[in-house]
């Protein structure tokens, strides 16, 4: 079972790595880190290199397709590259995923048509302008097509796909060996916990990247 997960450049590293973690131990699963262009593919903030084996164009048919998030899914989302390669790969797919923002380079492939699905909080609005149906469920199951909300939730989608391909028991085996037990020190991880001065001061500093992505891209 061919698994791939996608990079590009200014990419979140655990919108990547968290599935990574999970996928990787499927039994049968062969999973590797594609790109465009192989090579080394940075985090949005420079400091965290991850490296792509293989270009998308030498897995053209996976199983399993895992489309990160990351301020660069604003230049993957115009990238018709990617994009031809996105809607050929999920006409063979099992399932087709995105963690955060990765669901916007879904829907900019036309994946997402009418579907319910999910993205980062601060970017359901735009996943919307795709003609997706936003939602704020952690992990929004369509089908063939299975997104997870930001970052963190990647893991809580590996480990729906893993129960999809080999039951409920080695996806709890997994949880277990990898020791997901999430227990937070704080009780913010969403907007309807955090409140809305929180929420504001995030969505400033999102914003203020968010613009220095656009002028980087320009």
């Amino acid at each position: 079972m061919k698994i791939v997960v996608v990079l590009f450049d200014r990419l979140t590293a655990l919108d990547a790595i968290g599935p990574y973690e999970v996928l990787q131990r499927l039994p049968g699963g062969d999973l590797v880190f594609a790109a465009d262009e192989p090579g080394e593919k940075r985090t949005e903030t420079g400091r965290l290199g991850l490296t792509a084996d293989v270009a998308l164009a030498d897995v053209p048919e996976p199983d399993v397709i895992v489309v990160p998030g990351g301020f660069g899914t604003r230049a993957a989302a115009d990238h018709e590259p990617t994009l031809e390669w996105l809607r050929h790969a999920h006409e063979h797919s099992t399932f087709t995923t995105s963690v955060c923002t990765g669901s916007l380079v879904l829907g900019a492939a036309g994946l997402l048509d009418g579907l319910e699905a999910t993205t980062h909080w601060a970017e359901l609005d735009a996943l919307a302008a795709y003609g997706a149906r936003p939602t704020q469920r952690r992990v929004v199951d369509q089908g063939r097509i299975i997104t997870a909300a930001g970052v963190s939730s990647g893991i809580d989608m590996a480990l729906t796909v893993v129960a999809k391909l080999a039951g409920d028991d080695m996806a709890k085996a997994i949880q277990l060996g990898i020791e997901y037990d999430p227990q937070p020190p704080f009780d913010a991880g969403s907007v309807a916990k955090a409140g809305p001065e929180l929420t504001e001061m995030v969505r400033a500093a999102l914003d203020a990247e968010n613009e220095h992505t656009a002028a980087l891209d320009r």
